[in-house]
């Protein structure tokens, strides 16, 4: 496996970093992105092995840092689960202009979700699989219930998560709530405006387990 480091410019004008894994000859098949789970990086170590075990496969792998996290640029407090959704379209736009467009979507725990959301607007997408998604975004609040009073009285709080402090504001868990797992009536979504469908045509493979 062959490795390229880069970065891209996601619509707020924030830089994030990527790494793309591709097959040793440098010719994939396939190029799929990798979102990573919630707080997570691209170097997380199930992301690192799926992203070794695809390109064995000849399928090319880009896995980024969302903003605020790892090496990419940003604050984290200002994210939402709607921007990690436009990260991961800023990312097709991406491999579409410079490689190839994307055919495959992957993601852990919450990125799951935001692949589902973000597949509806990446025409390219052929698959979309996730891994230990929630069934709802809306679930991943769970993480910081003990801190729900105090976020929903002063607009934020600081969370423990994994060992690691982050700022929680009441603007990432209003946004959670704005979006609506449901099947859609149409093909695709006409526009980002048209949410809050989180599924599209794409063939979907859901595994329950972490791994």
């Amino acid at each position: 496996m062959k490795q390229r480091k880069v970065t891209f410019t996601n619509d707020d004008g924030t830089q994030l970093a990527a790494v793309l894994d591709l097959p040793e000859d440098e010719q994939p098949v396939a190029y799929a992105i990798f979102a990573h789970c919630f707080t997570c990086t691209k170097n997380l170590t199930a992301a690192a092995n799926i992203a070794r075990a695809l390109s064995s496969k000849r399928i090319a792998v880009f896995r980024f840092d969302f903003a605020g996290l790892g090496e990419s640029e940003g604050d984290f407090s200002d994210t939402t689960f709607s921007s990690d959704v436009r990260d991961l379209v800023a990312a097709a736009r991406f491999l579409e202009a410079g490689y190839e467009a994307p055919r495959i979507l992957i993601g852990h725990s919450l990125g799951g979700a935001a692949v589902l959301l973000a597949a509806a607007d990446v025409p390219s997408v052929k698959a979309v699989v996730t891994i230990g998604a929630p069934g709802h975004p809306r679930h991943a609040a769970g993480l910081f219930k003990d801190s729900r009073e105090e976020i929903e009285r002063s607009g934020k709080a600081r969370v423990d998560l994994a060992g690691r402090t982050f700022t929680i504001r009441k603007s990432f868990l209003d946004d959670l709530e704005t979006h609506t797992p449901e099947e859609p009536s149409t093909p695709r979504a006409s526009s980002p405006s048209t949410r809050p469908t989180t599924f599209c045509p794409a063939k979907r493979i859901h595994f329950t387990q972490e791994t």
